[in-house]
């Protein structure tokens, strides 16, 4: 499933905006944020993105977005997720210099060309350009060299599409790509079998960023405002219950008094 084509109205789309920013995450200053998800909101130009320069987490997937241009003054951002959007390239993500974790899978990158401007992030690990979970690819991932490609054009890859290609556990994956490929060459003309599916949710192999004290203190501050929000919550329930009963004691005890 390739992106969405456009929709009526897709031009008045979301652009963002400091105001935005601020009200997504409750911070002031644009330096400040480290996470950030803006995950499905129908954005069309990423406005001032670009100065959030403390960002080390982001989340872009599911938009309408042609470019990147803001982002390559994110010299921290170390996770980028753009899956589900309409990039035609990466270029500007070749100056995100500690980037270690790109999902992309879902767009319009039609050649391992446009992929070159990654081939200078040493942290580079892990690539997702293809997802059939969530039934997102790109048109590069139908050549049958693809995967070869991709390995040829950035050796310092860890795991190419949720599958490890070097260090620990490696072997195996290839042992099963090597298996399957001698299956699917030694069967007969039938039916055609039912693909496999992978065996682990969308995400589940996504990397956070190994600097993440200060990502662990903004989820725990997180967590800590929900928390106390429940607390709230769950003060004034007691104390509309406990209203309610003592609205409720004089109708019962003289209901009592009469059977």
């Amino acid at each position: 499933m390739e992106p969405p084509g456009e929709n009526p109205g897709e031009a008045e789309g979301l652009r963002i905006t400091p105001q935005l920013l601020k009200s997504r995450t409750g911070e002031f200053a644009l330096e400040s944020i480290l996470l950030l998800k803006l995950r499905g909101l129908g954005l069309v130009d990423l406005g001032c993105l670009g100065e959030c320069l403390g960002l080390e987490w982001l989340d872009l997937s599911g938009n309408a977005l042609t470019q990147l241009s803001p982002l390559a003054s994110l010299r921290q951002l170390a996770v980028l997720n753009v899956s589900n959007n309409r990039l035609t390239g990466l270029e500007p993500l070749a100056a995100c210099e500690n980037l270690q974790s790109l999902n992309a899978a879902g767009n319009l990158l039609a050649t391992p060309g446009q992929l070159q401007c990654l081939a200078g992030l040493q942290g580079l690990q892990h690539l997702r350009l293809r997802d059939p979970l969530a039934r997102l690819s790109n048109p590069l991932c139908a050549s049958p060299s693809y995967w070869g490609v991709v390995r040829e054009l950035l050796p310092g890859l860890k795991v190419i599409d949720g599958e490890r290609v070097s260090g620990r556990g490696s072997e195996l994956y290839q042992l099963c790509r090597d298996l399957d490929s001698s299956l699917r060459s030694s069967s007969s003309p039938g039916p055609r079998a039912t693909e496999a599916q992978p065996w682990v949710e969308p995400g589940y192999w996504e990397s956070w960023p190994t600097r993440s004290s200060s990502i662990l203190e903004e989820a725990c501050r997180q967590f800590q405002d929900t928390l106390q929000e429940c607390l709230d919550l769950d003060r004034q329930a007691s104390d509309s219950l406990a209203q309610a009963q003592q609205v409720l004691s004089p109708v019962g005890t003289i209901s009592s008094l009469v059977l």
